[in-house]
């Protein structure tokens, strides 16, 4: 993982240990976002990106503060202006 649980917890302001996992799960699926927004399938194009770490903070962090009704849509959006820097013109 890019950003630990810790890190994200951090930046959540989350002192408590109960959401971890929730919180791992929304790294590995903000991981995954951010990848296909770049087209790749290599972790190591996401860990080269500069805002990689801003993307994925703010993926989780959206996640986890509209876990009732995430807009993909809205996080797509925002995620493809942060990385589209390195984004593949193709798979």
């Amino acid at each position: 993982m890019i950003i630990s649980v810790e890190e994200a917890k951090g930046y959540l302001r989350v002192e408590h240990d109960e959401d971890d996992s929730l919180i791992e799960s929304f790294i590995l699926s903000a991981q995954q976002l951010c990848m296909d927004i770049l087209r790749t399938d290599d972790l190591s194009v996401l860990e080269d990106d500069r805002n990689a770490k801003v993307a994925l903070l703010y993926c989780v962090a959206y996640f986890y503060e509209h876990r009732e009704e995430t807009n993909y849509r809205t996080v797509t959006l925002s995620l493809r202006a942060l990385l589209s820097g390195n984004r593949k013109a193709e798979f």
